[in-house]
């Protein structure tokens, strides 16, 4: 059992052999409050968190620093640190740490149902002709109760900024928005 999980909500997971999975399942499922959810509800709530995903945020094309986790990098790591570099990616990292990178992840929001979905390119215009980024993640929130996103845009995009998203060939109005969507409820 770990104090983990990857929703934003404190919570544990728990590993058992595969034999006992489904019967500790159904013995979880007997107590009242307990409710099953499958990954689509995790992806969700860990998207409203703000929390990367490997594959979507963090790729061996997206890096730690452009993807606003330079937390998990040691500082002993780091340009003077005691043992720095030794990492795969170091000669990048380290440079985007000490020099800043040139995309960073942001959250997207916006009014109405319509959703910029993974992979949606970004414009800057409302015509749709100058590309500025990428949505990494998008989908519904239903806690934050509408569309949300996060992407990879140029470094230096501001809070409150209007990006451009091709949605069924209509320009869809994002705001960049600060992260996390929903504040996260980890007990201490």
């Amino acid at each position: 059992m770990s104090r983990s999980g990857y929703t934003g909500e404190d919570g544990f997971e728990i590993s058992v052999p595969a034999e006992h999975a489904e019967e500790f399942a159904r013995a979880l499922l007997a107590l009242d409050d307990v409710a099953p959810a499958g990954l689509a509800a995790r992806d969700s709530l860990r998207l409203e968190a703000g929390m990367c995903l490997y594959g979507h945020e963090l790729t061996e094309a997206i890096s730690p620093v452009e993807a606003d986790i330079s937390w998990a990098i040691p500082k002993v790591r780091r340009t003077g640190g005691s043992r720095e570099g030794g990492f795969p990616g170091a000669g990048v990292i380290l440079g985007q740490l000490d020099d800043g990178a040139e995309r960073v992840r942001v959250g997207l929001r916006r009014e109405g149902r319509a959703m910029a979905r993974e992979g949606a390119t970004l414009y800057a215009d409302e015509a749709c002709e100058q590309e500025v980024g990428t949505v990494t993640s998008g989908g519904f929130g239903a806690t934050v109760g509408g569309p949300l996103a996060m992407a990879l845009v140029p470094a230096g995009t501001t809070t409150g900024a209007t990006l451009y998203a091709q949605v069924r060939g209509k320009p869809l109005p994002l705001t960049v928005t600060d992260m996390p969507f929903v504040p996260h409820q980890y007990k201490r």
